[in-house]
């Protein structure tokens, strides 16, 4: 098995690679399924599945780095990544006969997912009958396997859990259980493939499903992280990702780009050097940040410690912060490019359209920042951590 520095390596080489795939990826709106494979035996889809299982079970700043990493080639490649590590998170939480039956089959099964409760399970014996349709189904044209959330109806009753809000489970289908419609034309991210999905009336056996905000049943330090705060995280990973491709391409560009009836290249304008140095902050401050934040629960959960709301939320603030200040270095690079930002063949369009897609995702929408900052005062956060 490959240890985290060579899956690290590994996606270094692919962040090289990656940026000459990135109009196929565009034009076609998916990943193709031999890349897709290739990340599968390379152990990017496995890095939080349990070693029991086959896994890596990495530190979750070698999954930051990893997503970071091929986003900086890619960020429809990074955010396909994302979304296949973080949703083997589930892998932890499954009965033991399904996680074994999912992912313990090597590196190669691919699972993706929708966690918002946009279906309704509704309890039969042995399990559920489920029927829902999900938007942003990040890579579900090469998946094994697609969840849905969905709350539980016994009769017409909607179970209730013990804090009082709705009974919530991720309800995992085989993609062949699925209809996937095509439904992804869209400005940014466009090489997602992140159609819509829906099941009607579909059987879900007992013990193939998670509860959302629910515990882990295998108890490692990773898993003592919460699923929906290593989710943010990878979200703003790409975002990160992303934000150092732009920064990149925009220094390739300033050393050869003269302005409009101007015989200075744009390395040589101060207000272009001062937005280079404000970006890199930018980047490397949000960065720091989630780096800190990872270690200090890191420690906590290294005791086998329940982590504390206030140290959730701040894994979540960090990661709302990264894929915000990613924005703004995006942003000022884009504009500091000039007119030669908006063809086609630049990359700082590309990254302009992608990142402003992460920003979309709930995990690290504006309002975390209200979620973050009523625990800081001492108030309860109103939402899952």
């Amino acid at each position: 098995m490959a240890s985290e520095q060579q899956l690290i390596d590994q996606a270094r080489e692919w962040s090289d690679r990656l940026p000459e795939h990135s109009e196929d990826f565009e034009k076609n709106r998916r990943l193709p399924a031999e890349i897709a494979s290739q990340f599968a035996e390379s152990g990017f889809f496995h890095m939080l599945v349990p070693q029991e299982y086959g896994g890596f079970e990495v530190h979750p700043k070698t999954l930051v780095e990893v997503i970071k990493l091929i986003a900086s080639g890619d960020g429809s490649a990074g955010w396909n990544v994302m979304i296949g590590a973080t949703t083997g998170l589930l892998s932890a939480s499954l009965s033991e006969k399904f996680a074994r039956e999912i992912y313990g089959t090597g590196p190669g099964p691919l699972t993706v997912g929708v966690t918002a409760p946009l279906g309704r399970a509704d309890k039969v014996d042995g399990g559920y009958q489920v029927t829902g349709r999900w938007p942003f189904a990040s890579g579900c044209q090469n998946a094994d396997w697609i969840c849905g959330g969905s709350f539980i109806f016994e009769g017409d009753r909607q179970l209730i859990n013990d804090k009082g809000a709705p009974d919530t489970h991720l309800m995992l289908f085989k993609t062949s259980e699925v209809d996937i419609e095509d439904t992804w034309h869209v400005a940014g991210l466009r090489g997602t493939g992140s159609h819509h999905f829906n099941v009607k009336e579909q059987f879900v056996p007992e013990g193939r499903s998670v509860i959302l905000g629910g515990r882990a049943r295998i108890k490692k330090p990773l898993y003592q992280f919460p699923m929906l705060g290593l989710l943010a995280l990878g979200v703003s990973a790409v975002s990160l990702g992303i934000g150092y491709h732009a920064l990149d391409a925009f220094k390739d560009l300033a050393g050869v780009k003269k302005p409009t009836g101007s015989r200075k290249t744009l390395v040589e304008r101060p207000l272009v050097q001062a937005d280079v140095a404000k970006s890199i902050a930018d980047l490397r401050s949000a960065e720091s940040f989630i780096k800190e934040i990872i270690d200090e629960a890191w420690s906590i959960a290294k005791t086998g410690e329940r982590l504390s709301t206030e140290i959730k939320a701040s894994l979540r603030l960090a990661a709302v912060n990264a894929t915000h200040r990613s924005v703004a270095a995006v942003d000022r690079l884009y504009q500091a490019g000039g007119g030669s930002s908006v063809y086609e063949n630049s990359p700082l369009q590309q990254c302009f359209r992608d990142v402003h897609v992460t920003t979309q995702h709930i995990m690290v929408a504006p309002p975390i920042y209200e979620v973050a900052g009523r625990v800081e005062l001492g108030l309860p956060p109103r939402s899952l951590l």
